[in-house]
């Protein structure tokens, strides 16, 4: 067994522990009786051992060299466009000769008139400071480079007053001034310092404050930007323009009793108003802000696990995206809501909260799965919320393809028909499902190819009872809708499953590709500030989501939808005489409004609606073929005119022929109809 010390045991080591502190002890006060003065070195020791156990938990001199020249990562476009920049805060850095002189005379005369000539503490304050703390006024002794410490590095430093805190901050200024220049500490905390509104820097505190650039500012506007630096809310010159002016005084004097100003010039500046020209700015967020908010996120989780940083190692994300169809989806997007906001505002009762239209667009490369463009809504700034992958709604007859390929798949013909009449599908939980179209069946038969042109609900849903929902679900996952979960029931023929806009559009670049689907890639890949390749993304999966010849006959009949369907306005409107393929999608009540168009190389999708479902839009304006439909014919439009896409190329199964035109003179035309009808009365 284990000796376990009994009671005996402990008291006699106890005892030992006991007489060896007091053998020590006695040795200490024994040597302290004959060397007094040995006595003197034991705070001087003691506070040496405290700094040197907080070495470690202050930032390092490599930490320091890489804030010195930190580098955000920057989202590039194929295209070589920067699309965005991942900093910390809104800041825009500018060089110490870019900033007016006043700015720093201002800083240096109230903040830290030793400056120059201290080592990152000036001790003479600090002591001063501590006199006057203890009489209990207290008094701060920072210099700027201990300010610019606390800036750099808030979670390692913090702002507690506490000795603790201080003795790091003095360790951090030391090391600061060991590894900056004078001129770059002045350079660095210019650029780093807060005034309130989002705006970080001077660059930013002079256009938020006065509207114009740091180099431009006068002794005034300097002295009122210094003067908040002591406390940016207490002397926030828009709420509190009294304190500010107060305080831009006592800048001004300090400035005077340092020999920057004269008394005299002062005394006259002090008598002058607080002229501000506030306006808030904005941050740049870029012509796909939606993206890059999803790559941001996504890069940090790459870096974390990589071992960067991705505000300060200069990472360049490569992005798929192409810069000049970017911006043709961003005026498709706005030009289409601006004609029809106004529509939204009209039906909008008195006592209702102004519901903002919104929309989604996305445009990928079939043959690769490239994002080519990305909008997620109708404005960043109103809504952050991404209608391309985080929304999920209705496509309703976008969704129809998906059982037409089924059945294309399955041996079934385009021209294969059925009797266009009032149909009705019993679900597995036993409900009935009796679907409608907006005009009146014709009861007479009807082909596939004309259903699926025409988007006739009686002939999907009569294919849909032939075919089963298992087997439309298994075709639509196959091509790419693998995120959003799908009923197996009757009414899936007409969309009544939510997906997103990325998952439709996706599985129609499948059906253009041959039904192949590729998955949506938006990055390439990573690479150092140098070029030097981190990581690499490409190719994405693929797999083959429906048996080729079916999507081929597929896009086949999906073209007549453009020639002769529900989406005629791609020929006749936008002038789109390729070979293109589509469809219109509208769910229940006009709630959402779908259109995806398929060219060989190029995919787009738009959708259109409102946040909360229950909100719906006219018939008016509502239907997939008037609320989306135009944004991808823009769309379109201005992508045929880069050369990003061929619009020569055709898809791999001939184009039907057009029927003959009629060569006769419209009046012949119209006389002969009217006979013809009068005649066939009497037969």
């Amino acid at each position: 067994m284990e000796n376990i010390p009994g009671p005996e045991d402990t008291g006699t080591r106890w005892q030992r522990a006991t007489a060896r502190t007091r053998s020590l002890a006695g040795r200490a006060i024994g040597a302290a009786r004959a060397h007094p003065w040995r006595l003197l070195l034991v705070p001087p020791l003691l506070v040496l051992v405290y700094v040197l156990v907080l070495l470690p938990f202050t930032p390092s001199i490599a930490n320091l060299q890489k804030a010195k020249v930190e580098a955000p990562a920057r989202l590039v476009s194929a295209d070589n466009v920067v699309l965005a920049t991942y900093q910390r805060v809104h800041r825009q850095w500018v060089p110490l000769d870019q900033v007016s002189p006043s700015v720093v005379q201002a800083l240096i005369a109230t903040e830290d008139h030793r400056f120059w000539s201290h080592h990152g503490i000036d001790v003479r304050r600090t002591a001063a400071s501590v006199v006057h703390t203890l009489a209990g006024n207290r008094q701060g002794g920072s210099t700027i480079t201990q300010q610019l410490a606390r800036n750099l590095y808030p979670d390692d430093i913090g702002r507690a007053p506490t000795v603790h805190r201080k003795v790091k901050e003095a360790i951090t200024a030391l090391k600061i001034e060991a590894v900056y220049s004078k001129r770059e500490i002045l350079e660095t905390y210019l650029n780093t310092v807060p005034f309130l509104y989002n705006a970080f820097g001077i660059e930013m505190a002079a256009r938020t404050y006065f509207d114009k650039s740091a180099r431009e500012l006068n002794v005034l506007e300097s002295a009122t930007l210094v003067g908040m630096l002591k406390g940016n809310s207490y002397y926030n010159p828009v709420l509190n323009p009294d304190r500010a002016r107060q305080r831009r005084n006592v800048v001004l004097a300090q400035m005077a009793k340092r020999g920057v100003l004269t008394a005299e010039r002062a005394k006259q500046l002090q008598q002058q108003p607080l002229r501000i020209d506030f306006e808030r700015q904005d941050e740049d967020t870029g012509p796909a802000p939606h993206l890059a908010a999803l790559v941001r996120r996504w890069l940090i989780a790459w870096a974390d696990r990589n071992g960067y940083d991705v505000h300060s190692d200069g990472l360049v994300v490569r992005s798929t995206i192409d810069s000049r169809l970017q911006r043709a989806a961003n005026q498709a997007v706005g030009r289409q809501m601006a004609q029809l906001q106004p529509l939204a505002d009209k039906r909008r009762k008195p006592d209702q909260d102004r519901q903002l239209l919104q929309a989604g667009f996305i445009a990928i490369d079939p043959r690769t799965g490239h994002v080519l463009a990305w909008v997620g809504s109708a404005g960043f700034a109103q809504d952050q919320f991404d209608h391309v992958s985080q929304a999920r709604r209705q496509p309703g007859s976008t969704f129809k393809p998906f059982v037409y390929g089924a059945a294309f798949a399955d041996g079934w013909r385009p021209t294969d028909s059925f009797v266009d009449q009032p149909v009705s599908l019993t679900a597995p939980n036993g409900e009935v499902w009796s679907p409608k179209d907006a005009t009146p069946p014709t009861r007479k038969p009807m082909t596939l190819r004309d259903g699926l042109a025409q988007s006739r609900n009686s002939i999907t849903a009569q294919l849909m009872g032939r075919i089963g929902a298992d087997k439309v679900a298994k075709v639509a996952q196959g091509l790419g809708v693998r995120e959003s979960r799908l009923d197996l029931v009757p009414s899936l023929a007409l969309g009544t499953s939510p997906v997103t806009l990325r998952e439709m559009v996706s599985a129609y670049g499948a059906i253009a590709n041959s039904g192949l689907w590729m998955e949506p890639v938006s990055v390439l890949r990573v690479e150092d500030k140098t070029g030097k390749v981190l990581d690499a993304f490409v190719p994405g999966q693929s797999a083959q989501g429906m048996p080729r010849p079916a999507a081929l006959t597929l896009v086949n009949a999906m073209r007549a939808v453009v020639d002769e369907g529900t989406a005629t306005a791609i020929r006749t409107r936008y002038g789109i005489q390729y070979d293109v393929a589509g469809k219109t999608g509208t769910s229940q009540e006009n709630a959402d409004g779908w259109f995806i168009l398929m060219h060989r190389e190029l995919v787009a999708g738009a959708w259109v609606g409102f946040n909360d479902p229950k909100v719906t839009m006219p018939d008016s304006w509502g239907p997939g073929a008037r609320s989306a439909l135009p944004i991808v014919g823009d769309f379109f439009q201005q992508a045929s005119r880069t050369r990003v896409m061929n619009p020569h190329v055709e898809f791999d199964i001939p184009r039907p022929k057009p029927p003959p035109k009629d060569t006769r003179d419209p009046l012949e035309r119209v006389l002969t109809d009217v006979f013809g009808r009068i005649l066939g009365i009497f037969k």
